[in-house]
C-alpha cells in the first residue's frame, strides 16, 4: 500500500427532507448571497426549487436563479453564470441538479474569483480561491458532491476537460434519495454505467492496488448491479435508491483510490471524445467504451480481469467477465455499440482525432495512439 494523504472536508447531509434545511446549512457557513444554478425545469415542476427558495428566504440568504445547464455542461453557460454571479455580488453557488450542474457550479465558483479566462483552469492552471459551494443532488452518477473536480466542454475546441482544486470541495452536499426517484429509466442505467466506470479505472490500470480497496470496489459494483435491477422493477424502493446514491458518492470521493498508485482514466478519456462530438449522455458513452476497452486492455493486467470476472459475475475467465458486463448493460438497456451513441462512419474520424488530442493532454499518448484507439473503436462497433 503506497503512502497517501487523505482529507475530504465535505459535509454530507443524507436522507429524507434534508433539502428543506439547505438555507440553514448555508447560513452556518455565513452564505449571504447565492447564485442558484440548475439544469432542466424538472426541479421547478417537482416543487424542489420552491422548497429551496423558501428555505433560503427563511434563513436570510438572498439569491438569483439561473437554469439551463445541459447534461454535458458547456463553457458558454459557465461564463454566463460567472457574469451573473459577479453582477449579483454572490458569495456562494448552490447547485440544484445532477453532476453536470455541480461541475458547472465549481467552475463558476472558481471563475468569479479569477481575473482571467476560466478555461485556464481546465488547461493547466489550478484555482486558489472560489466562492462557497453547496449542492442538492438530484441524480446519482458523477460523485461530484464529494470531490474537488468538475468536467466542462469547450464547444469551440471540442475539449471536454476537468478542473481540480481543494477550494472546490462543496461545503455541504445534500443527498435525498427521494429526489432521485423521478429520474428517467434511461438516466438511471446511464448512471449505473458511470458509477461502474469510476470504480474500474484504477482497479484495472493501477500499478499498485491494495486488497482492501479492491474489495471495496467490488462491493460497490455489486451494489450498483443489485440496486439498479431493483429500481428498474420498482423506482420507488427507497432503500435501493439510497444505496445506489451512496455507491455513486463512494465511487469518486477518493476513498477507493487510497494507497493506489500508477493508474489512469482511459475509459473517461475516450468517452469524453465521443460526447464532445456527439453530445451523447456520458454514462451511455461509457457503457459503449468499457467492454471494448476491456477486451483490448485485458492482457496487460490479466489477474485483475480474471478477479473481476470471478468476484462480480462468478465467471472463470477474463473474457467471460467482460462479456457478462456487456450482457448486463444490454439487459438494463444502456448502449454497447457506437451507433447507439451517434458515432457513425461519417464522424468516427473526428471522434478519433479528438481522442488523440485528449490522450496527449491527459498524458496518455504513449499508450493511446491512433492505432490503439482505432482498435478499441473497432471493438465497440
Amino acid at each position: 500500500m503506497t503512502n497517501f494523504s487523505f482529507c475530504n472536508p465535505v459535509r454530507v447531509e443524507f436522507g429524507k427532507d434534508k433539502e428543506k434545511k439547505i438555507g440553514k446549512y448555508m447560513s452556518e457557513f455565513d452564505a449571504k448571497k447565492a447564485l442558484v444554478l440548475y439544469g432542466s425545469e424538472r426541479v421547478r415542476q417537482s416543487g424542489l426549487l420552491d422548497v429551496v427558495e423558501k428555505s433560503l428566504r427563511e434563513n436570510g440568504v438572498e439569491f438569483v436563479l439561473l437554469g439551463g445547464v445541459k447534461s454535458n455542461p458547456v463553457l458558454s453557460k459557465v461564463k454566463e453564470a460567472i457574469k451573473l454571479a459577479r453582477e449579483f455580488g454572490a458569495d456562494s453557488v448552490l447547485a440544484v441538479g445532477g453532476g453536470s450542474v455541480l461541475d458547472s457550479a465549481k467552475a463558476v465558483a472558481a471563475g468569479v474569483c479569477y481575473d482571467g479566462d476560466v478555461w485556464d483552469f481546465f488547461t493547466g492552471k489550478s484555482p486558489t480561491s472560489a466562492l462557497k459551494i453547496f449542492d442538492i443532488i438530484t441524480l446519482a452518477a458523477t460523485g461530484s458532491e464529494m470531490n474537488q473536480g468538475g468536467v466542462v466542454t469547450n464547444e469551440a475546441t471540442k475539449q471536454k476537460y476537468s478542473l481540480h482544486s481543494d477550494c472546490l470541495y462543496p461545503k455541504v452536499s445534500v443527498i435525498n434519495p427521494l429526489l432521485q426517484a423521478s429520474v428517467t429509466r434511461e438516466y438511471l442505467v446511464y448512471s449505473a454505467s458511470d458509477i461502474i466506470a469510476h470504480s474500474i479505472e484504477g482497479y484495472f490500470t493501477a500499478a499498485s492496488h491494495p486488497e482492501l480497496v479492491r474489495m471495496q470496489i467490488e462491493a460497490n459494483i455489486k451494489t450498483v448491479i443489485r440496486t439498479t435491477e431493483i429500481l428498474l422493477a420498482d423506482p420507488n424502493d427507497y432503500d435501493a435508491r439510497a444505496e445506489f446514491a451512496w455507491a455513486a458518492t463512494l465511487a469518486l470521493n477518493g476513498y477507493t483510490y487510497l494507497g493506489v498508485d500508477g493508474f489512469s482514466y482511459p475509459n473517461h478519456m475516450i468517452e469524453h471524445a465521443i460526447s464532445a462530438v456527439t453530445d451523447c449522455a456520458h454514462g451511455a458513452g461509457l457503457s459503449v467504451v468499457m467492454p471494448a476497452w476491456m477486451k483490448w486492455y485485458a492482457l496487460k493486467n490479466p489477474a485483475a480481469f480474471e478477479r473481476f470476472a470471478s468476484e462480480i459475475f462468478g465467471k472463470s475467465t477474463a473474457l467471460e467477465g467482460i462479456e457478462a458486463l456487456k450482457a448486463w448493460f444490454d439487459k438494463i438497456g444502456t448502449p454497447t455499440s457506437l451507433s447507439r451513441v451517434g458515432v457513425t462512419d461519417a464522424n468516427l474520424a473526428e471522434v478519433i482525432q479528438v481522442a488523440l488530442m485528449h490522450s496527449k493532454d491527459w498524458g496518455m499518448s504513449d499508450i493511446y495512439m491512433r492505432e490503439s484507439l482505432e482498435a478499441i473503436f473497432n471493438l465497440a462497433k
